[in-house]
C-alpha cells in the first residue's frame, strides 16, 4: 500500500476497525512529513470515541463541510470545467482500476488512491492538486483551527508534494 492510499484511508467514514487499521498502516508511510502528520491525526482521534469521530467526520467533510474535499469544486466551482475534469478522472480511474467507493471522482479520497495506482497521473490533476489541498487547509483552519483533520490534510499535502514532483519530472523527461 502506498503513502497516498494510507492517507486516503483517513478520509473514509470511520467504523470500529478504522483507527487500528490506520494506526497499523501509518508506520508504512515512507515520507517522513506525511508519517508525522498521520501520527498526529491518529493520536488526536484516539482521544475521542467512535461516535464522536463519526460526528467529527460528518461535520468536517459531509454535511455543511468545514472545507470542501472536492478538488474540482475548489479549483473551478460548479461549472462545466469541473464536469469535464470529473469525466477525465473517471476515465483514468477505470484505466487504473480505482473504485471511487461511492464518492464523486474529484473527492480527495479516491484522488489519493489514484495517485498510488498510476505512474502517469492526469496532467490536469497534477497541475491543480497542490493548490486545491492548500486551499482546503486554509479553509479548515479558518473554520476550526483545532480540527484533527488538519493533520490529515497536511499528510495529504506532504504526499502530494512528493508525488507531484515525480509526475512533473516524468512529464519533462517525456517532452
Amino acid at each position: 500500500m502506498g503513502d497516498a492510499t494510507i492517507v486516503a484511508g483517513g478520509f473514509i467514514y470511520p467504523d470500529s476497525g478504522s483507527l487500528d487499521s490506520l494506526d497499523a498502516a501509518v508506520v508504512e508511510i515512507t515520507a517522513s512529513a506525511a508519517r508525522r502528520e498521520m501520527q498526529r491525526f491518529v493520536k488526536e482521534i484516539r482521544k475521542v470515541d467512535l461516535h464522536r469521530w463519526e460526528e467529527l467526520h460528518t461535520e468536517t467533510l459531509d454535511l455543511s463541510p468545514k472545507f470542501v474535499p472536492y478538488v474540482g469544486h475548489v479549483v473551478w466551482g460548479e461549472n462545466y470545467r469541473r464536469g469535464a475534469f470529473m469525466a477525465d478522472l473517471q476515465r483514468e480511474y477505470a484505466l487504473a482500476g480505482v473504485d471511487r467507493l461511492g464518492e464523486l471522482p474529484d473527492h480527495l479520497e479516491p484522488v489519493l488512491r489514484y495517485l498510488d495506482a498510476t505512474d502517469h497521473p492526469l496532467p490536469d490533476l497534477v497541475d491543480v492538486l497542490p493548490g486545491a489541498v492548500a486551499t482546503m487547509i486554509k479553509d479548515l483552519k479558518k473554520e476550526d483551527r483545532k480540527n484533527p483533520y488538519l493533520y490529515l490534510l497536511s499528510a495529504a499535502q506532504a504526499v502530494l508534494e512528493e508525488r507531484v514532483q515525480e509526475a512533473a519530472a516524468a512529464r519533462r523527461a517525456n517532452t
